[in-house]
């Protein structure tokens, strides 16, 4: 069972455009000194459709450094099925824990092509798969439907619930029960996802709070609702940084005041500049003006 805070890591990049390893690690050690319960490399967060198949595979290489005896999973989003079976073996190959997988993020597909590219990619890596279903930002719903169709296939084994509607936390409860690990993967509805039986969050806010996104997860976990919601109220201008075309510049400029690193993308993204870094940083400055101090958990 996977449970728990798992990062949905960013990728550091050196001046010159190299991946950065010795900051990715000082930055993976930060997430697992604060009691994450795992990593997720290469995501979208983790800017995985400008990486090349080597790169991938080196950053998981790295985050397996860091991570110890808790999982790593690599984070399928090639847009071709052939090359997603690819990168999945070579996944396996490296000693992965897992994969996150998403639909392709090009080509649009229907509810037949799916699950079959789901399929595909999972006997590739003949690995434990955790759905990413993300209806906004890559125009694919995986349906509940599609997930009890999948259901039957040992290897899918978690959800990375992203549609954006709180209700289908609920929904995939009721039509499956525990079949699947539920994770909530929208930062700034993650309080409400706990609140209605989701038992993990692939968090993007995390990289830069991973102390605050923890006890969020804790507290709830241990049934101390107010000191949860106390703390995600702080949290919500921030959280909302997630929710948006910009959220890898956003998180990781949150990232540059919070723990002393870099906001390095890679092109075409390039950092916020202007009004809009002026406003980002007015709500990272404001939270860590105020920021809350936790409780024991």
């Amino acid at each position: 069972m996977w449970t728990g805070v798992f990062p949905a890591v960013t990728t550091k990049f050196t001046a010159d455009d190299r991946l950065d390893h010795a900051e990715m690690e000082r930055c993976f050690n930060l997430q697992m000194e604060a009691g994450c319960d795992g990593i997720i490399v290469c995501g979208s967060l983790g800017e995985g459709p400008m990486l090349s198949p080597d790169e991938k595979i080196e950053v998981l290489k790295t985050a397996q450094k860091v991570a110890g005896k808790k999982p790593v999973l690599l984070t399928v989003n090639e847009a071709g099925t052939r090359e997603a079976a690819s990168i999945a073996k070579r996944a396996a190959k490296e000693g992965a824990n897992g994969l996150m997988v998403v639909p392709s993020p090009i080509y649009h597909t229907n509810a037949e092509e799916t699950v079959a590219a789901l399929r595909a990619v999972a006997q590739a890596g003949d690995l434990p798969v955790m759905i990413y279903s993300n209806r906004l930002a890559y125009r694919v719903d995986v349906t509940v439907d599609q997930m009890e169709e999948l259901a039957s296939d040992k290897r899918f084994v978690a959800i990375k619930e992203s549609s954006d509607d709180i209700r289908r936390s609920t929904e995939i409860i009721n039509r499956l029960g525990s079949r699947y690990d539920l994770f909530t993967g929208v930062d700034n509805l993650a309080f409400e996802a706990l609140s209605v039986g989701a038992i993990g969050w692939v968090a993007g806010l995390v990289t830069a709070f991973p102390r605050e996104t923890v006890a969020i997860y804790q507290l709830m976990k241990q049934g101390r609702r107010e000191e949860a919601l106390a703390i995600y109220r702080w949290f919500r201008p921030l959280l909302d940084l997630d929710v948006s075309t910009y959220l890898v510049q956003n998180i990781k400029l949150a990232e540059v005041f919070a723990i002393n690193t870099n906001d390095r993308v890679r092109m075409p993204r390039q950092p916020l500049s202007g009004e809009r870094r002026k406003a980002v940083e007015k709500i990272i400055k404001d939270a860590l003006a105020v920021r809350p101090k936790l409780p024991q958990f």
